[in-house]
């Protein structure tokens, strides 16, 4: 029996009526498949009702992946037999139905995700392949694979969420480009983080991995299959790496003792180390689908980065003004930290139980002052104290409204940034304490900068 007939034979509840729970909801509705919707926290979703508590009759439970495993809500339905499906498995089952030629690639990681799959979809839309960045970016997995667009390959960012309920997909190519403490609230132990990211390693016919994080490169040796490192280094046979200003493919080539060049750091913009490391992985994952290395190059120097993400928002009187809101863990602050080398530091938020040791220890000479927001503002502040007592360290509240406090923040940073320094927001937090997202973050920011720069003239 198909998973269509399935579900329209079946007493259906969706889990979650967030993001991927609306998704879920459309689906259904579009092949008038019956369903009811379980959230402890929400009450209704688009003139539904949402049940408080779980029905007694369900047969299948469609999950979002933000759910634990370990919820009590989720055991009770194991231990009633309910069979549990996630979003990305139902997707899968749809594609053998519908589109059983359709290929899938994923890229997963603490940070650079959507980046990535966004570069891949231009490598792989250049080279005349219906193709969409999807998963936790843009459309939904369900959504993508149920398109009449009919789509030949999905590139996927999946989260550790996604990767930890997921069993089914069975990847053409899978990248992993860094794994750094994110999430232990969720996950309980970066350990456990760690292993999320590497199960999709066995669900992959080729592993695209990123040589320069120890991490993986720890965690890796001795996991079976073909893998193929990048870095930024002169590349051994079988890699992915740079040498001087051009990146080379040493491992889809047929000689593996010759090189093929697929880009030059002058295509990538910005052409910062992690976002070079970026395109490494996007590329080795579109050669994995034998896409010829002059389409990549194509792909790759067409692309545009996405806002929030080491923009450039204005340069006034020898200042850069950066909006990179989407750092919203320690991982990528440390990325965009180390992208420039006098920098007025905009910071704090919501830390997910992660660590701010290395990323003060790795970056502290690079800050020259820091102005601290939000709920775990002392955890940044205290890690500054202790490992870089010479930056200035600035603390603004939110009195009034959003765009009242990054104008003050803005202000303050133009009093201490000089000639040649750079005032990046890069928060290493979420958002969600004084802000919608990070998206209204980093647009609050370049607002409030835009101002700044006007009433200057």
């Amino acid at each position: 029996m198909s998973i269509l007939e399935d579900l329209k034979s079946s007493k259906n509840l969706i889990i979650g009526a967030g993001t991927t729970g609306q998704s879920l909801s459309r689906f259904l509705n579009s092949k008038n498949i019956s369903y009811a919707i379980y959230d402890e926290k929400i009450s209704s979703m688009d003139g539904i009702e949402v049940l408080s508590e779980i029905p007694k009759e369900v047969d299948i439970a469609l999950v979002s992946p933000g759910w634990r495993l370990d919820n009590p809500g989720i055991v009770e339905m194991q231990n009633r037999g309910v069979r549990l499906i996630s979003e990305i498995d139902l997707a899968w089952l749809l594609k053998t139905e519908i589109n059983p030629e359709q290929k899938w690639v994923a890229v997963t990681g603490t940070n650079g995700k959507t980046t990535t799959v966004q570069m891949l979809e231009s490598i792989l839309n250049i080279s005349d392949l219906s193709a969409i960045a999807c998963g936790n970016v843009g459309l939904p997995a369900i959504e993508a694979v149920s398109s009449s667009e009919n789509y030949q390959v999905l590139a996927l960012k999946l989260s550790s969420f996604q990767i930890e309920w997921s069993k089914l997909p069975k990847f053409e190519a899978s990248a992993i480009l860094n794994i750094a403490e994110d999430h232990i609230d969720w996950h309980e132990s970066f350990d456990q983080y760690a292993n999320a990211k590497l199960k999709i390693l066995s669900q992959s016919k080729t592993a695209i991995l990123n040589l320069n994080d120890p991490e993986i490169a720890l965690r890796s040796t001795g996991i079976p299959g073909n893998k193929v490192f990048f870095g930024l280094d002169t590349p051994q046979a079988g890699e992915l790496g740079l040498v001087e200003n051009v990146l080379v493919d040493r491992a889809f080539v047929s000689d593996p003792n010759q090189a093929e060049a697929f880009a030059e750091l002058s295509d990538i913009i910005p052409a910062v180390p992690h976002n070079v490391s970026n395109a490494m992985a996007a590329a080795g994952l579109a050669l994995a689908l034998k896409i010829p290395h002059s389409k990549v190059a194509q792909g790759l120097k067409s692309f545009k980065l996405d806002h929030h993400r080491l923009e450039l928002i204005a340069s006034s009187e020898g200042i850069d003004w950066v909006d990179d809101s989407k750092a919203t863990n320690p991982h990528a602050a440390k990325a965009a930290l180390s992208s420039y080398l006098s920098v007025i530091w905009i910071a704090g938020g919501l830390a997910k139980g992660a660590s701010m040791v290395d990323l003060i220890h790795k970056t502290s000479k690079r800050i020259k002052s820091a102005i601290l927001i939000g709920t775990d503002r002392e955890l940044i502040a205290a890690e500054l104290s202790k490992q870089a007592p010479h930056v200035e360290i600035f603390r603004v509240e939110k009195a009034g409204s959003s765009l009242e406090m990054m104008e003050e923040i803005v202000t303050l940073a133009k009093k201490l940034a000089s000639k040649d320094d750079t005032v990046l927001l890069a928060p290493a937090c979420a958002s969600m304490d004084q802000f919608k997202s990070y998206a209204e973050r980093g647009d609050l920011f370049a607002a409030a900068v835009k101002k700044l720069v006007e009433n200057e003239k």
